[in-house]
């Protein structure tokens, strides 16, 4: 099955030898998706730094570029705003193409909604199968009008702003997509918009609307602005991408004697629920020169190879690593004993099913997997060789590079044409630090 509109690229994994070296991955792809946006409305030029080259990426860029806003690219990672201020975006010509960026489009989502133009989004194949209602439903009791495909799905028909009111909600579902939605909305809107969550997510959107002067209270689980101000410019540095480090943190903890420096990497503490649940587990990771840059926590991160006992990973930890669980079930399958998931049912509406499909690879290489609605128990074990339908999802298709390089005999990977989506060049980044990968 194809995740995407890509044509049907296979990758094949071997076994490795230890992962030794200093890497920095690509830009963070929540920071970069943001600073598009943000930088879009603001009044002046901003300047972006570390920017992530990835499609997801780029099709935001272009979203603006559609609507007006003049983005310039004077070179690799860098990208120079001309903002059109708060109302300065003009109606796109045809529908925004989102392709596979599920953050893309909600946030999209909740911007557009407060613009004076109708307007479409549209996205690649595994986009439009995934739930929108999570963030139309909310905006529309702020007013917006949106309509979506049969179940709730894209594409998404947004109608002119009419007038939208702020809110005070207590969201169900812990997602920073949704909050930031609101937020974006709520820039448009009356009044003030409140938002509480059941979970603390990302505040991503949050530090970056602080940074470039909007009012905004903000905490773990809250958020509070009012409508009807400005964006100040500002010069952004992306920090390397958590995510895209989680799959070489889980390389060099599970392969004997390996030592890595990630350097400058994105330690929002929103985002690295997975350092915690790996810690729990046994691993050797320190935190090396850590500082701030444009708001965010940022350091290096040294990772030694250790071995894994299995735990009862925390549900608190969960909405922090929501996108590394992928990378955590292959640490899992190495640990002793067994690790244990719960709470984590938002895996099954990624941009694949995360849990059936990780359970699904790791039995086919010889692991003992029990899924449950909301999570898996990962009996630890060892690879065998075989065959992965990754179903064009990027992380699963990385995360089974990882559990190849300790495989018995090499694993064919299907379907990986989508990991240029979140991390280009990650099949040679991963062969310069030792990983054993070739592209059929």
């Amino acid at each position: 099955m194809n995740g995407g509109d890509h044509a049907s690229l296979d990758w094949i994994a071997s076994p490795g030898a230890p992962i030794r070296g200093e890497l920095r991955v690509p830009g963070d792809k929540s920071v970069s998706h943001r600073a598009i946006m943000l930088g879009a409305l603001a009044d002046g030029i901003s300047e972006v730094q570390g920017f992530l080259e990835g499609e997801d990426t780029r099709a935001t860029a272009a979203a603006f570029a559609a609507m007006g806003v003049r983005i310039e690219v004077p070179g690799d990672g860098k990208r120079i705003i001309h903002g059109v201020g708060l109302h300065g975006l003009k109606a796109p010509a045809r529908a925004i193409d989102c392709g596979n960026a599920g953050t893309g489009m909600r946030l999209l989502a909740g911007l557009l909604a407060g613009q004076a133009f109708d307007s479409e989004l549209v996205g690649d194949a595994s986009l439009s199968r995934r739930p929108m209602r999570r963030v139309t439903e909310p905006l529309a009791l702020m007013g917006a009008r949106i309509d979506t495909a049969d179940g709730g799905v894209p594409p998404l028909r947004i109608n002119a702003n009419n007038g939208l009111q702020g809110i005070e909600i207590s969201t169900s579902v812990a997602s920073a997509q949704v909050k930031s939605a609101l937020l974006l909305a709520g820039l448009y809107a009356s009044g003030t918009t409140e938002i509480r969550e059941p979970h603390p997510t990302r505040d991503y959107t949050e530090r970056m609307l602080a940074a470039m002067g909007w009012p905004i209270e903000f905490s773990p689980g809250f958020a509070r602005l009012q409508g009807g101000g400005q964006l100040n410019p500002v010069r952004i540095n992306v920090p390397a991408d958590f995510s895209s480090a989680a799959f070489f943190i889980v390389a060099a903890t599970v392969v004997p004697g390996s030592e890595l420096l990630l350097k400058g990497v994105g330690l929002n503490p929103r985002r690295t629920g997975l350092l915690d649940a790996l810690k729990a587990m046994g691993a050797d990771i320190t935190v090396v020169n850590p500082r701030e840059e444009g708001g965010e926590p940022v350091g290096d991160l040294r990772v030694r190879s250790a071995a894994l006992n299995g735990i009862e990973v925390p549900v608190a930890l969960v909405p922090d690593m929501i996108d590394e669980f992928p990378a955590l079930f292959v640490a899992a399958a190495t640990a002793e004993g067994v690790t244990r998931v719960r709470g984590a049912a938002e895996l099954r509406v990624k941009e694949s099913d995360r849990i059936a499909l990780m359970a699904e690879g790791l039995r086919s290489l010889g692991i003992r997997v029990e899924e449950t609605p909301d999570g898996a128990d990962i009996h630890g074990g060892s690879f065998q060789g075989g065959e992965i339908d990754s179903g064009g999802d990027h992380r699963i298709a990385m995360s089974f590079v990882v559990a190849a390089q300790l495989a018995k005999e090499s694993v064919q990977i299907r379907d990986c044409a989508n990991v240029a989506t979140s991390f280009p060049g990650f099949a040679a980044t991963a062969r310069s630090l030792g990983l054993k990968l070739s592209i059929e």
